[in-house]
């Protein structure tokens, strides 16, 4: 059976269920300094982006400024978060080890903030040295950049061609497709809205997963059509 070079996952929202933790947190700041939102309004527009490009994005669309202590101030209530409360999504480790391929993870999060989260729901091990941040390239540019991914291909060896990527954001997808990677949606963390899989879809997702025991299955099928073409 035909597997690909690597398979990557995203890890915030895909391996953990933190992106609506971390949304929470980022809505509550936001709103206390004069843009008022919600965790969801966070999670369905900004989900996979930093919290600095969040806040950007919202200077823009809104004009209002935003101090820039507000960044550091997220992060730290946000680790704080996580490191009390974050899960693994179901079923996410007996998944992961069924995977033949080389896998490792592509995140806009910090590999430190990676790690205590895989350490705590136990899933460290299945990424022990193949964890890339996207702070931490030769560019440090965050998705929707490809550079996070072209980086953990070049260093792994893999054909971004035959790399599938595992993404629960627009802008994680858009990034996987600008390196040039097939990329299978994910919509089974909390932070999933109505729409959510139709967005992935449109932005070149070639599938959407709701449930992690579908994820064999859509690695096979996808494999065998790559063939088959």
């Amino acid at each position: 059976m035909p597997q690909p070079d690597l398979v990557i996952f995203d890890c915030d929202g895909v391996l953990v269920d933190s992106e609506i933790l971390a949304a929470r947190v980022e809505a509550d700041l936001i709103t206390k300094a004069g843009y008022e939102t919600t965790a969801e309004e966070i999670a369905e527009t900004y989900a996979g982006l930093t919290f600095k490009d969040i806040l950007m994005a919202i200077e823009e669309k809104a004009g209002i400024p935003f101090q820039i202590a507000m960044i550091d101030q997220a992060e730290a209530l946000i680790d704080r978060k996580l490191r009390n409360e974050v899960r693994a999504i179901e079923g996410v480790g007996q998944a992961i080890a069924r995977v033949a391929a080389p896998r490792c993870i592509c995140s806009n999060s910090r590999t430190e903030r990676i790690e205590f989260m895989l350490e705590r729901t136990g899933l460290l091990p299945l990424f022990a040295g193949r964890i890339f941040s996207a702070l931490e390239t030769p560019s440090g540019k965050t998705k929707p950049a490809p550079d996070v991914f072209l980086h953990a291909a070049e260093t792994l060896g893999a054909d971004p061609a035959n790399t599938f990527v595992i993404e629960d954001s627009v802008h994680g997808v858009t990034g996987a497709r600008r390196a040039g990677m097939r990329v299978i949606g994910f919509t089974g963390a909390s932070h999933s809205y109505p729409g959510h899989a139709d967005a992935l879809t449109e932005a070149g997702a070639e599938t959407v997963m709701r449930r992690w025991a579908e994820l064999a299955g859509v690695i096979a099928a996808l494999s065998e059509w790559s063939e088959d073409a």
